[in-house]
């Protein structure tokens, strides 16, 4: 199957989620939320992905990931990541009970399309935290007054080994590139790592857009790009950047990339500041917050 088949299946019998007036989503992507050791690229930023999504669930806003939200290649149980992030996971739980959360799996954690997934591995003290959730390979966000929309998926399918060959990957990254990567060498077959493979599967995803006259919206390459009038491929970004994360807030109005960061008063104190990576497209709203 070719990766434009590929992109085609994910978003076969998927939810149709309304863009309405006052509908407000925020996508994040590649969380790859680990289990506290020092391969768990997630950890450096926990503190600012915790006040994004205080931030978000104050505002009212349906919250989306799309995909690898949790390394299950390079670790083998769920159960250790709800332990150690039980903070986070607190948190989304209440963006889930308030039916403002959808999750879309992506080629790290691509086991979680089990239908079985959330009631025997997604738990803490044995109680599912998201009781009776799909995770979906897509997901199309629909504009109310235009019937326009927003394909929305990881974006693993572009390439051929992070999605039908996805076990053959997963096994060279937990038995061969994880030890590696402790001693400074990175995986060629990552999108994320590798600027060859990252370029050719950002192509093919904004040609399948191109063609498809779609407007697709992914993660998987760690790379944020965000200006619809340019192209209509863009990518959340991920929250394993150094000192940042990424992700997009999309209102009736606007498309914003957002950046979540630490900065420093003149006092000297540390707060995480909001900033718009876009402000042509979200002009109409504040592009920074500081966030206590």
């Amino acid at each position: 199957m070719s990766y434009q088949k590929r992109l085609d299946a994910a978003f076969e019998q998927v939810p149709v989620l309304p863009l309405g007036e006052h509908d407000k989503y925020v996508l994040f992507s590649d969380c790859h939320r680990g289990t506290g050791t020092h391969n768990d690229n997630f950890l450096k930023n926990e503190h600012l992905y915790l006040a994004a999504l205080r931030h978000y669930n104050r505002l009212g806003y349906t919250y989306i990931e799309l995909g690898d939200g949790d390394e299950l290649w390079e670790n083998r149980k769920m159960e250790q990541i709800t332990e150690i992030h039980s903070e986070v996971f607190a948190k989304l739980s209440q963006f889930y009970r308030a039916h403002r959360l959808y999750m879309i799996y992506g080629n790290h954690d691509i086991v979680k399309r089990s239908a079985s997934f959330s009631q025997k591995k997604c738990c803490r003290c044995e109680k599912p935290i998201f009781p009776g959730i799909t995770f979906y390979a897509g997901l199309i966000l629909e504009y109310s007054d235009s019937g326009e929309r927003l394909y929305l998926t990881h974006g693993h399918q572009a390439s051929l080994l992070n999605s039908t060959l996805w076990p053959v990957s997963r096994f060279l990254v937990r038995y061969l590139w994880k030890p590696l990567e402790q001693i400074g060498f990175l995986d060629p077959t990552s999108a994320a790592k590798n600027y060859t493979t990252k370029q050719r599967t950002e192509r093919r995803l904004a040609d399948w857009a191109q063609k498809r006259g779609r407007t697709l919206i992914t993660g998987h390459t760690h790379r944020p790009m965000a200006d619809p009038d340019v192209s209509p491929y863009l990518n959340t970004g991920s929250c394993v950047h150094p000192y940042q994360i990424t992700c997009i807030e999309i209102e009736q109005d606007a498309i914003t990339l957002v950046k979540w960061y630490m900065d420093a008063r003149s006092s000297g104190s540390l707060y995480v500041e909001r900033s718009c990576l876009n402000p042509q497209a979200g002009q109409y709203r504040n592009s920074a917050n500081h966030i206590s």
